[in-house]
């Protein structure tokens, strides 16, 4: 039995809906996961979604920032809503799948940007960054019993040497320094996470998933990044088939920076 499940950092649900809709019709995975919807719950646009086939919609947003969603063809139950750092941030949301006689729960992320100063203490948004990331330390892929895992979404770090397209020139930049990829890794390992991502493609291969709004030209300068991850607990890793990085979306009509990321199961 086939499932796929796309996450995508879509900043602002409303604003790129027509992108949503063109990668959903082209490509149709089973869920569709979105970080920084930028909308209050009442304003969600579900209705397009549900016009595709996605008739089980959980949402967790606010006005202006942040924001995270599941859209599923399957249906969703056992929504949750983790409050990191008691901040009250729509930055997290999970449900319950079942696919080929499998629980999964499925966490999808937007960890906070972190601001341009990679020091707590002259830049608050930094240290909210990293106070984000030791909460996650305590999350477990196999934290349920007779329950899989998968957790997806933006994290906003690019934790490996080649995640990023200079490791030299990134290392005091705000999602490389070490400071962020040695705790993000840490999530990792006390989790029990595995980086799917990375199951096919070796660690020495470049791999991105964003492109800076800021660059001339994104696609003949090639500074990417790779902030958007998809993990999962052990047991899925073999019934993985591939990852997709859709580079063409970045150069859609009215792009976000970052791209859908989508992983392929068969169980």
């Amino acid at each position: 039995m086939s499932f796929s499940i796309t996450t995508w950092n879509i900043n602002s649900v409303r604003l790129r809906m027509p992108i949503v809709e063109q990668l959903v019709l082209k490509h149709r995975p089973d869920i569709l996961c979105l970080q920084e919807t930028k909308v209050p719950n009442e304003l969600f646009p579900a209705a397009p979604l549900r016009a595709m086939g996605y008739d089980h919609i959980i949402i967790h947003g606010q006005k202006g920032y942040h924001g995270v969603a599941i859209a599923s063809r399957i249906p969703l139950t056992e929504d949750h809503r983790q409050d990191y750092c008691g901040v009250g941030d729509a930055r997290h949301i999970s449900a319950i799948v079942e696919r080929g006689n499998r629980r999964i729960r499925l966490h999808n992320f937007y960890v906070p940007a972190g601001g341009d100063e990679p020091d707590r203490t002259i830049n608050p948004k930094f240290g909210h960054k990293l106070d984000f990331i030791e909460e996650m330390k305590q999350l477990k892929a196999n934290g349920e019993a007779n329950t899989s895992a998968i957790l997806v979404g933006d994290l906003n770090i690019a934790p490996l040497e080649h995640d990023v397209w200079s490791h030299k020139q990134l290392l005091k930049i705000v999602s490389h320094t070490p400071v962020e990829t040695d705790g993000l890794l840490e999530v990792m390992k006390r989790g029990g996470w595995h980086d799917l991502m990375r199951q096919h493609v070796p660690a020495s291969e470049k791999l991105y998933t964003w492109w800076s709004y800021r660059a001339k030209d994104w696609e003949a300068a090639d500074r990417g990044r790779r902030l958007d991850h998809i993990w999962s607990s052990p047991d899925l890793g073999p019934h993985l088939k591939r990852i997709e990085i859709l580079k063409e979306a970045r150069g859609w009509d009215r792009p976000s920076d970052h791209v859908p990321v989508t992983a392929h199961f068969d169980f």
